[in-house]
């Protein structure tokens, strides 16, 4: 399921790159979305990029932490693996979206794209399962403790987001994250006891 949901974004977001007409009808755009209801926004926008950097770095994320999620998914729900998936993913994309449509919806120049929210989810649904794994950012050459860095995480996503300064949707990636964690949580609530195990057992 993570590959197709690459394919299909790396599709749309190409065909979105070359054809504006792709990328105004599927961007997220609050205030067609309440005033027109073009309710579609609220999912589309995750399929679109801004260029080949936010991609491909989104893309690699989610192949990274989809990949382990897809395996613990088959584990823990099996039969239920790819509904479940979808669920986390695309209700990352829809989640994420919330907090910039109650803030936005009466501005007509606020739009937003990209996976970051969905990719989000992933990535804290992989620490509920492994919180104790060891995550490697570019810049740093040691490994950090996923639980550590979906902390901090969500401090820097929260703070950015409140400081306001760039053109980033930090409350996306926040959010999703938030998201990602509940709600695998709320498929096994056992998992949080196993969660907590590894990180004080």
């Amino acid at each position: 399921m993570t590959l197709i949901l690459i394919i299909i974004t790396v599709l749309a977001s190409v065909s979105a790159f070359y054809n504006p007409t792709v990328f105004d009808k599927l961007k997220f755009s609050p205030y067609r979305t309440s005033h027109q209801k073009e309710v579609w926004r609220l999912f589309t926008y995750g399929f679109i990029h801004a260029d080949w950097i936010h991609l491909g770095v989104n893309m690699l994320v989610l192949f990274s932490f989809g990949t382990l999620v897809s395996t613990y998914f088959e584990f823990f729900f099996p039969g239920k693996e790819i509904f479940y998936y979808l669920l986390l993913y695309l209700g990352g994309i829809f989640i994420s979206a919330a907090p910039a449509f109650g803030k936005h919806k009466e501005n007509p120049y606020y739009n937003s794209i990209g996976a970051s929210g969905a990719v989000s989810a992933i990535v804290f649904s992989s620490i509920v399962f492994d919180p104790m794994n060891k995550i490697y950012l570019f810049f740093i050459p040691i490994g950090i403790p996923a639980i550590i860095f979906g902390v901090l995480y969500l401090i820097y996503s929260a703070y950015m987001d409140k400081k306001g300064s760039d053109n980033i949707g930090h409350d996306a990636h926040f959010w999703g994250g938030i998201y990602g964690f509940a709600l695998t949580i709320v498929l096994k609530p056992d998992l949080f006891i196993r969660f907590l195990q590894q990180i004080f057992g």
